[in-house]
């Protein structure tokens, strides 16, 4: 298994991936408003996110309004809601599984529970950095193909915002911290692979237990030693019985 550092340089690694991702699936800014051609002096900046869109003045006045239809939104905009959910889920029973699998930790079994725990683990970070990879890509794909759209008013036309970064930023970290845990089990097993894991205090007084009773059985065993008499005499062979 992979030594204890890297598993907890990966474990960091996702969990800055999936805090990463919800910041991402809640930010306003998956696409603003882009500067070109008359927009260059406008007063006004807009922004669109998953869940609302905010409009910025330049009065320092700031507004949103929630997108409540879900129906009315594009495909690519429902996609995007519904995987990167999923992927801050993944990730979320990622970081349980990877807590059990950590070679640090006193929980979670044995050498073989924690192997599998750390697969389980980065089975679950591989599928949300991809499930955090797809929306960005596509919403990225349909940002550019509408900016470059030559019937688009140059009012209308937009370009990718900070969370679409933060978002793929995101699934590389999930991406890394998932492989390391999965190449972590496949490493060469030494000892036995059941043994658990115990505390240092819990270990010496499971040492002293057993030397009691090993202790105890031998104290029995000399007892029942002790305890045969030899044959007496009066129920042996003599010749002067005969006599």
């Amino acid at each position: 298994m992979a030594s204890t550092g890297t598993q907890i340089f990966a474990f960091v690694l996702a969990l800055l991936g999936i805090l990463g991702a919800t910041v991402a699936t809640l930010l306003p800014n998956w696409k603003v408003s882009a500067d070109v051609g008359s927009n260059i002096i406008t007063a006004i900046s807009q922004m669109q996110g998953l869940w609302m869109d905010c409009t910025w003045y330049s009065t320092g006045m700031f507004s949103c309004t929630l997108k409540y239809s879900v129906l009315a939104l594009p495909a690519y905009l429902q996609t995007a809601r519904t995987t990167m959910v999923l992927s801050c889920v993944l990730a979320a029973l990622g970081l349980c599984l990877a807590s059990l699998g950590l070679k640090c930790t006193r929980w979670g079994g044995g050498r073989r529970a924690k192997r599998h725990a750390a697969m389980a683990a980065g089975t679950c970070f591989l599928a949300s950095g991809f499930l955090c990879l797809v929306p960005a890509s596509w919403y990225t794909n349909e940002v550019i193909v509408s900016f470059l759209d030559a019937n688009v008013p140059e009012s209308n036309k937009f370009e990718p915002g900070g969370a679409v970064y933060v978002a793929f930023i995101s699934s590389g970290f999930l991406f890394v911290g998932g492989s390391i845990f999965c190449l972590s089990c496949s490493g060469k097993r030494h000892g036995p692979q059941d043994l658990i894991l115990l505390p240092p205090d819990k270990l010496l007084l499971q040492q002293q237990q057993q030397l009691l009773q090993q202790q105890q059985q031998q104290d029995q065993l000399q007892h029942q030693y002790c305890s045969l008499s030899p044959l007496d005499n009066k129920t042996g062979y003599s010749l002067q019985d005969y006599v």
